[in-house]
């Protein structure tokens, strides 16, 4: 049986550090919420002073820390549970659960104040609607509930272009909304390639991701499926008329990659997971195609358009 850490008592917990309180922040996470953001502002292409760039960007950064720092007070005994995460402040014992919810609130509170002070109102209240589904919707309600968590929760990592669009518009238009879709819809084939090879943590965890209860079966069908209407919403902004050439040619080619790995992994009877290599491929690949797409659009939209 897999040992997990055991949570240290007041007396001998480890102090935590400023990395501590980074990790809870999920770094990794952020650097693509972060991204996606910049890329829906600069996509926008209207005049913003560079103060005013720079602070809606740092709100978004703070917000995407916030909620994962939340998500990490609120999941500790997942985190415990799992290979992948045990190492993480909480469940390492390096930090008490209620500094970590102290530090998430007061972030929360800190990003979307200083969005709405210094940029606008309509990129503070898409910020706050993007923390509160995440930790709300996702992370209390859904994730320890049903196999559909990642399909409604990926909303929340959906919203950054808006917030991007918005902070340097003060509006919402089709194009940030059609990028919205186009992160909606990777969100579902991206988390379930990674939780088919780390299928065992989610089940150890009673987590009830969709190859726990469905199958790696049922799981690499899904996968495919949902990479066919995340295709269309990669290519509607060209087939609209809101990006040019560069991004169109772009899009297909890199979704026809997309959409080859998937079927790779779609039709794959593998049941070990060290062995799962259409599904790490993928799983590595989505990540490279949701930077390249924005990377493009940017350059599309600013240099080319």
């Amino acid at each position: 049986m897999a040992s997990h850490p055991i949570a240290r008592s007041p007396v001998d917990r480890l102090p935590a550090d400023w990395r501590d309180f980074l990790a809870l922040t999920k770094p990794r996470v952020m650097t693509l919420v972060v991204f996606t953001a910049l890329c829906g502002l600069l996509a926008a292409r209207v005049p913003i002073h560079p103060v005013i760039a720079f602070t809606a960007i740092l709100c978004v950064a703070l917000g995407a820390g916030a909620a994962g720092a939340l998500n990490q007070w609120y999941e500790a005994d997942l985190d415990a549970a799992m290979r992948r995460t045990a190492r993480r402040p909480l469940p390492a014992g390096r930090m008490d659960r209620q500094a970590a919810l102290h530090f998430g609130v007061g972030l929360a509170a800190f990003s979307v104040l200083l969005m709405g002070l210094a940029v606008n109102v309509l990129a503070a209240a898409i910020l706050a609607v993007s923390i509160l589904f995440y930790v709300m919707i996702y992370t209390v309600w859904l994730k320890r509930r049903t196999p559909q968590n990642i399909v409604i929760g990926g909303a929340a990592g959906a919203f950054p272009p808006l917030i991007g669009w918005a902070a340097a518009t003060g509006r919402v238009e089709a194009l940030p909304v059609l990028l919205f879709a186009l992160i909606f819809l990777w969100t579902p084939p991206h988390f379930w390639a990674l939780s088919l090879f780390v299928r065992s943590d989610y089940a150890n965890a009673g987590v009830p991701m969709m190859p726990v209860v469905a199958g790696t079966r049922a799981t690499r069908i899904q996968v495919f499926l949902y990479s066919l209407p995340m295709a269309a919403a990669a290519v509607a902004p060209w087939a609209l008329g809101l990006t040019g050439v560069l991004y169109g040619v772009t899009a297909v080619a890199l979704t026809a990659a997309f959409l080859a790995l998937a079927a790779q992994v779609s039709l794959s009877r593998e049941t070990d997971p060290a062995l799962m290599r259409p599904e790490r491929r993928l799983f590595g690949y989505s990540v490279f195609y949701l930077f390249a797409m924005f990377a493009v659009l940017v350059v599309d939209r600013m240099v080319i358009a």
